[in-house]
């Protein structure tokens, strides 16, 4: 009785130790009758879990923590063996999507059809919570960042090319691509990188604060961008050399979340949180600037004609004159955060709490109504060669994200659930049509991010294989899965499989078509896994991917705790050194 006692005592000390040093005092005032609800334990979780041991969860929620984290002394890249590319870098590359909203007048506006894309999902890319964009070279190879302070390079085919982890801090800048390959992103680690094709790094250069603001590639090669903090408060706006040097710097009032749209005669349109849309010459002074009514946290986008479009909190979307004089403004909602793309006819679509379309006159074409408690937040609009337009959605208060596309008309073409937490990632379209988009989901106590494709599968590819086996077991234990797909051409098929802990079967076969094969696999910790299989046929022509999720182990019961019992069984990856106390 007495060796009970002591137990009971122990275990209330631990969770006194593990839940008070968690939550805040806000947390625990939202504690009713003694319970906590699933708000409260998925915010203990989370400050407590960290698939890739950096900062604190918790702080991914909070964009302006002003947080500074040294650069990793690792370099933390895989990569590919691709030999380095000359010094040089002009301008921006042109590829189907080379930076963010597709070009340096932030059109949004792709030279390619997607109207015969069927929206089958291709294949999912699993990273960190992703909000920022991608974009994509002239091989079609995809380049993004994420909260776990990766920049991504990954295959067409949704495989991984290489990773680069040095930028030292979570990623919501999307990145550029210039004219010989190197690719330029900004970090909350304060950096701006330049990586050369392969992964490594080229060079890196101090903006002294955080870069969220997407950089824009000059033709001479310079690199504009924007930071939200500078010395003494205040955003700055930069430019940088191609070799990494600064150029020149230009302090704003606030800080900049804008990213920056260059002109055809070369000047830059950057909003700031102090209300102005600043426009500065090449050489880093000032040319004008538009005071709004509310923070300019959105984009500029920028016309044929020189027409500068941008959003404001104050509620309107302005038109400006090149020489900075008001030529109309629209009223859009709320206000907006996202970039006014421009379609082929010259309309404008801005999101917010609706999809706007604005005539290049000023006045109102249609409003598309998302849904209920549903809205863009951050996503820019996306427009393919035929008008179709493509915008990520948040429901509610990060309850969930899907994609939309929406016809020129305004009327609802297709729409997709993406995750469970928010979809604000912009998408983009590839030069085959394909629509990529990210993803952040809070996966029970798994916060993770995905890149998704939607496109169209080939017709004689093998069907996505089939995966049955157990999916509630002990790790350390050696488990049987079966798989089988089938050709449409009756063909050989060979099987790729990944178990989710990083362990691969690559293309194992030849297996006739339709024959079931078993494989084994063994997971060495505790956790919940998504096995993944594609199928390939004697012309290497891939299946989409077949999965299976198992959980990893069987957890055993907390007699007598039932708090413990629902919050281990909510968050199977949370509270490690405590489970390991408890056997659990």
């Amino acid at each position: 009785m007495r060796k009970r006692f002591i137990y009971v005592i122990l275990i209330f000390l631990i969770l006194f130790i593990f839940l008070f040093s968690s939550i805040s005092p806000s947390i625990i005032d939202n504690t009713i009758d003694g319970k906590i609800d699933d708000e409260i334990l998925e915010k203990i979780a989370h400050d407590n879990y960290d698939k890739y041991d950096l900062a604190d969860s918790k702080d991914y929620n909070d964009p302006l923590l002003d947080l500074r984290f040294d650069v990793i002394d690792s370099d933390e890249i895989t990569t590919s063996g691709i030999s380095l590319q000359t010094e040089l870098s002009d301008g921006p590359m042109d590829s189907a999507w080379p930076m963010k909203c597709h070009d340096n007048r932030h059109t949004g506006l792709s030279p390619y059809s997607t109207a015969d894309n069927p929206y089958d999902e291709l294949w999912k890319f699993e990273c960190d919570w992703m909000n920022s964009g991608i974009v994509i070279d002239d091989d079609g190879v995809l380049y993004f960042g994420s909260y776990d302070r990766y920049l991504y390079a990954v295959y067409p085919n949704g495989t991984l090319k290489w990773r680069y982890g040095r930028t030292g801090m979570w990623i919501t800048s999307s990145p550029a691509i210039a004219e010989d390959g190197t690719v330029y992103i900004g970090s909350w680690g304060d950096n701006l990188h330049a990586v050369y094709p392969n992964g490594t790094l080229k060079w890196m250069f101090d903006a002294q604060n955080t870069i969220d603001s997407s950089p824009a590639i000059a033709d001479n090669g310079t690199i504009y961008f924007g930071t939200m903090w500078g010395s003494g408060g205040g955003g700055v706006i930069y430019a940088v050399n191609p070799n990494g040097t600064l150029k020149w710097s230009y302090k704003t009032d606030f800080h900049i979340t804008s990213s920056p749209a260059i002109a055809d005669d070369g000047t830059i349109h950057i909003g700031s949180g102090d209300t102005y849309v600043y426009a500065m010459y090449p050489n880093g002074t000032l040319r004008w600037r538009f005071k709004t009514g509310d923070y300019v946290k959105g984009h500029p986008s920028i016309d044929d004609d020189g027409t500068i479009y941008i959003g404001s909190w104050d509620s309107y979307l302005y038109a400006l004159y090149p020489n900075g004089t008001m030529k109309w403004r629209h009223q859009v909602g709320l206000g907006t955060e996202s970039n006014p793309s421009i379609g082929p006819d010259g309309t404008i679509y801005v999101g917010g709490g609706y999809l706007y379309a604005v005539n290049p006159n000023g006045t109102r074409k249609w409003t598309f109504d998302f849904g209920e408690d549903k809205h863009s937040h951050q996503s820019s609009p996306a427009i393919s060669s035929d008008g179709i337009i493509y915008i990520g959605l948040i429901i509610g208060s990060d309850d969930g994200g899907e994609i939309l596309a929406v016809n020129p008309d305004g009327t609802e073409r297709w729409r997709k659930w993406l995750a469970d937490h928010e979809g604000q990632s912009s998408p983009c379209i590839g030069s085959d049509g394909t629509v990529y988009v990210g993803s952040s989901t809070m996966a029970s106590g798994n916060p993770h991010g995905n890149v998704h494709a939607f496109g169209e599968w080939d017709p004689t590819a093998p069907e996505a294989p089939t995966i049955t086996g157990e999916t509630h077991g002990q790790y350390g234990e050696e488990y049987d899965y079966s798989f089988v797909s089938n050709d449409p051409e009756n063909q050989d098929v060979w099987y790729y499989i990944e178990w989710g802990d990083g362990d691969t079967e690559e293309w194992i076969g030849p297996y006739g078509s339709g024959q079931e094969i078993t494989v084994s696999h063994t997971w060495d910790e505790e956790d919940t896994y998504t096995i993944r299989a594609k199928a390939k046929d004697t012309l290497d022509v891939e299946s989409p991917w077949g999965t299976l999720e198992v959980s990893m182990p069987v957890n055993q019961q907390i007699y007598g705790f039932p708090f413990l019992q629902r919050l281990f069984d909510r968050f199977p990856n949370a509270f490690p050194i405590l489970r390991q106390l408890l056997r659990w």
